[in-house]
């Protein structure tokens, strides 16, 4: 074959996968776009809308237990509900001793979630009450399908995620969720400070509900105030794809990988223009993560995520079933980009 002929092959070949990327990206687009227009405007019944609350001194806080407590933890025996068979990994609704429904999945993103969810509410962010299971048993947890594979034939799990889902919380999903270009905080030290922590943890499906026909990480959870009303807390509900390599397409991304996590510690922040930081990050959304993101918004985030204590960071990571190995890599990772983001809130003064 001609030296011609390959390359005219390899053109092709080149401009079919590009064509055809493109080509389902915009069939995506299209059909979420259609989705969110029959779905309509979200109906919100509060007086005011969050997204950040003062954490508080962090030294008070306990990242072992995270945002639900000691006292808050899954109570067995456990209790069959159903199957879901949304989603990307094997999930089952169970009732506790106590009453509550949780939702426990399994695979690749269990040790991610509980640990960033852990970190994010520290920063003063809001999370879904979660927790790592390393052992337990669901009764009645019989004719699965997807999350067969989870359980053995006495209906007995190893490592899993429990998620609370909370009585009296008007919840807001997919086609009702928000867009990083589109809320009330938008401009923000706050939704700019959710932006910086999502980088710092290598969050690269940060989809939004432009994104609900490949579904949406964002979510409005509206509760009940002291004073009768509600309010709106927006809030990121998926941090499974993260704690690994952020990337641009499937073939570089990664989750829960310590070796690839620290390789990108450098990339986090690749410089500054004037007052505006640029970032190396890259993911489903990368435009709306690092545009316009000041050193006084990492200076206003540092002044949180700082006062996070080396041994926070490893018990949360403890919590989250990481090993020792593990626990260590990762601390040290997370701390090296903690100092970064208090090295560049040198570049200007307050």
């Amino acid at each position: 074959m001609s030296t011609n002929k390959i390359l005219l092959i390899a053109f092709w070949s080149a401009f079919g996968i590009i064509a055809g990327y493109w080509v389902v990206k915009i069939f995506w687009r299209v059909r979420s776009a259609l989705q969110r227009r029959a779905a309509g405007e979200p109906e919100l019944d509060s007086t005011r809308s969050l997204v950040w609350r003062d954490p508080g001194p962090a030294e008070r806080l306990d990242l072992a237990a995270g945002p639900g407590g000691k006292s808050g933890e899954p109570s067995p025996p456990f209790t069959f509900l159903e199957e879901h068979t949304s989603g990307s990994q094997p999930c089952v609704s169970v009732r506790d001793a106590r009453g509550r429904v949780w939702r426990v999945k399994w695979g690749s993103e269990v040790n991610t979630e509980a640990f960033c969810t852990r970190l994010a509410w520290a920063a003063g962010y809001f999370v879904e009450t979660t927790y790592f299971v390393p052992e337990g048993r669901i009764e009645g947890a019989t004719a699965l399908q997807r999350a067969k594979e989870s359980l053995d034939e006495h209906c007995r799990f190893e490592n899993a995620r429990f998620e609370l889902d909370e009585k009296d919380v008007v919840k807001h999903f997919d086609a009702h969720s928000w867009a990083w270009h589109d809320n009330p905080f938008v401009g923000t030290r706050e939704l700019n400070g959710l932006k910086i922590l999502m980088m710092l943890l290598s969050n690269w499906d940060n989809k939004d509900v432009r994104d609900v026909s490949r579904g949406s990480n964002t979510a409005i959870f509206e509760y009940r105030t002291e004073k009768g009303g509600r309010e709106a807390r927006y809030l990121i509900i998926d941090w499974g794809a993260a704690l690994g390599p952020w990337g641009g397409n499937v073939l570089n991304r990664g989750r829960w990988n310590a070796e690839a996590f620290a390789a990108q510690n450098e990339q986090l922040i690749t410089g500054t223009d004037g007052d505006v930081v640029k970032w190396g990050y890259a993911g489903q959304r990368t435009a709306d993560a690092v545009d316009n993101i000041t050193i006084a918004d990492v200076r206003w985030l540092h002044q949180y995520l700082g006062a996070i204590s080396h041994d926070q960071i490893a018990a949360a990571l403890r919590a989250s079933g990481g090993t020792d190995q593990e626990v260590a890599d990762f601390t040290t990772a997370i701390r090296a980009r903690i100092d970064r983001l208090g090295q560049v809130t040198e570049l200007t003064k307050p």
